[in-house]
């Protein structure tokens, strides 16, 4: 860490690119992603100089890179990094910087740009980057002007990405890249900096605290809503539940906080989510959020129905999803324990009203029906039962890459996460083909734990198929060979299907939903990787065994049936059944097997309300 003018003066050799590496390094950067270019090749070339610096990952494409950053963010805990060259390049990394923004975690993204000399010219792949960048990098996007401003330039956007979990950009024209690194002085317009943050302990006042313990021991039916934001918080979730006689759910991106074992876990909330939730969410009298953003507000109690509480350490999004009483920003698990001793002060009952054995007996109803739909025959796989096979299977160690679409419906109902496995999917950008990028960070985050891509056909066309590449030619260096890749083969975008029958009441657009056959699993053995199609249900359990001993990367391609309907829990899903009938009658033909499907599937539903 530079921390003297005489330090500097050593530390300060070769150009502004070798000092970027230098930096990198300071800030703890094992490892950066991007696709390189003219207009970032002063860093390539100091990359290619370091004996000890970050290893460079090379994508397929530079969105993919920017997945991988964000990835790397979200399985390490730590600032991904990527970089690109230019005009294109930098116009591919918006899609994961977004995704970055969105789930709030820290990326820094290194741009290349023209010579200095030539800004504002139309010169060849010149873009004006500070414009481009404007919303997606707001809390710190800047041009680096000079060789002296690269220093604090860096720094703060390494700070800024951790003190605001978003992502951050520093654009680098060419020319300044190959300057001689500054040798700072101590003078008016030089401000010297260190590559140095320390995250701070945030707990709330105690007289707000006792305000909400007030509250909370007050209600009868207590519900607690878990995001992402209680990931370090698992074990004081599950003793504030246990103290007020609460039901737990969870968002998507908190799913894997929670041990689903649970006999109070209702699993996720939302459209995508479990009976046993809606009935929690549906009945509850107090609602305590924690770190949860969720979007799905149709699936929150409805406003006045639930006095509510919310801790989230971000105070910009208290307040933001539902009317509650009362705000606490703090951290999840310190809040939390503070928390505890109140409760148990003032609820010596936690379920005086009953409530806790009615919310375990929707969560047996709820497992009840879950398994009733895994069995449902389809033509030729369930993807449910798919997924179900892989719950009994899954290693405990294991890590989960979740890609977008009607596969993330069956990851949330039917995947039961052991505690460890921590799962990662681009949750509120929502972007179809993070899952394959996303797990090749993962992995080379932990080479030692066995890696899951879960997936649909379109994810994995858009970006899978690419990235596979990538997985063939790296594999060989990790310590567990293990990383399965399930490809959900239907052939179609079938979430957007069902969604067109369910929000448009409109049938199936077969021109933008139709998607081209590819061979998978025959793809990955020609790349030297294994794979297997499988296209009969009984045929799933040994299919699965074979992909987690696999000496090498597996790709299992299981061919489902795209009339396996996606919906809604109830009551909300009920009211949606005769829009999608009328939906799937338009159609005609084919589709008349999705229309049993969806009245099968209804049958097995129960309305929660019948038990409030």
């Amino acid at each position: 860490m530079w921390t003297t003018i005489e330090e500097e003066n050593v530390m300060a050799e070769g150009n502004v690119a070798d000092l970027i590496v230098q930096r990198l390094g300071e800030w703890g950067v094992d490892r950066l992603f991007g696709y390189s270019g003219d207009g970032i090749n002063g860093l390539m070339e100091a990359l290619n100089r370091a004996e000890d610096g970050p290893r460079f990952i090379q994508a397929r494409h530079e969105e993919n890179a920017a997945f991988m950053a964000v990835g790397h963010a979200k399985f390490s805990g730590h600032v991904g990094v990527v970089t690109s060259t230019q005009g294109p390049g930098a116009i591919h990394l918006l899609n994961g910087l977004y995704d970055a923004k969105l789930d709030g975690v820290p990326v820094v993204a290194v741009v290349g740009q023209q010579a200095t000399s030539v800004l504002g010219s139309g010169y060849m792949q010149e873009i004006n980057l500070s414009t481009l960048f404007a919303d997606v990098a707001s809390q710190f996007c800047q041009l680096v002007s000079t060789a002296e401003q690269l220093p604090l330039v860096l720094d703060r956007a390494f700070r800024t990405a951790l003190a605001t979990r978003s992502p951050t950009v520093v654009i680098l024209p060419h020319d300044i890249q190959d300057e001689a690194a500054p040798q700072l002085q101590q003078e008016h317009g030089i401000v010297q900096t260190a590559a140095e943050y320390r995250a701070p302990r945030v707990l709330p006042l105690i007289e707000d605290l006792q305000k909400a313990a007030a509250i909370l021991s007050a209600g009868e039916r207590v519900a607690v809503l878990v995001g992402q934001g209680a990931r370090a918080a698992e074990e004081e979730v599950v003793a504030i539940a246990d103290a007020l006689g609460a039901g737990i759910t969870t968002s998507l991106l908190g799913k894997p906080v929670v041990d689903e074992s649970l006999p109070n876990a209702t699993g996720t909330m939302g459209h995508l989510g479990t009976t046993a939730s809606a009935f929690l969410l549906d009945n509850c009298d107090t609602l305590l959020i924690v770190g949860s953003n969720d979007p799905w507000t149709e699936f929150y109690p409805a406003p006045g129905q639930a006095r509510a509480v919310q801790i989230d350490i971000d105070g910009q999004v208290i307040g933001n999803r539902y009317p509650i009483e009362l705000g606490l920003v703090g951290d999840a698990a310190m809040t939390l324990g503070a928390l505890l001793p109140l409760i148990a002060d003032s609820r010596p009952d936690p379920d005086h009203s009953g409530w806790r054995a009615d919310v375990e007996r929707s969560v047996t109803e709820w497992k009840d029906i879950a398994a009733r739909r895994a069995a449902v025959p389809a033509q030729p796989i369930n993807p449910e039962r798919a997924l179900a096979e892989l719950s009994s299977q899954l290693p405990a160690d294991a890590r989960i890459a979740l890609d977008v679409g009607s596969v993330v419906y069956w990851y949330a109902r039917q995947l039961v996460l052991p505690r460890g496995v921590v799962a990662h999917v681009s949750g509120t950008l929502a972007s179809m083909g993070c899952s394959v990028p996303y797990a090749i960070a993962g992995k080379l985050d932990a080479p030692d734990r066995p890696m899951v891509v879960l997936s649909g056909d379109g994810g994995f066309q858009m970006t899978g198929i690419a990235e596979l590449v990538t997985v063939s030619r790296m594999w060989r260096e990790w310590s567990d060979p293990r990383f399965v890749i399930c490809v959900l083969n239907n052939g179609d975008l079938a979430e957007v299907s069902w969604e067109q029958r369910e929000m448009e009441g409109g049938p199936r657009f077969g021109a933008s939903q139709d998607l081209p056959q590819f061979p998978y699993a025959d793809y990955a053995t020609l790349l030297g990787l294994a794979g297997e199609r499988v296209d009969a249900p009984e045929d799933l359990a040994d299919a699965w065994r074979r992909a987690l001993a696999a000496d090498r990367p597996f790709l299992l391609e299981i061919v489902t049936d795209a009339a396996v309907p996606l919906l809604p829990p109830f009551p909300a899903g009920a009211n949606k059944l005769e829009q999608m009938r009328s939906a799937i009658d338009a159609e005609g033909g084919d589709a008349e097997r999705a229309g049993r499907l969806l009245d099968e599937y209804a049958s097995h539903e129960q309305d929660p309300t019948d038990r409030a």
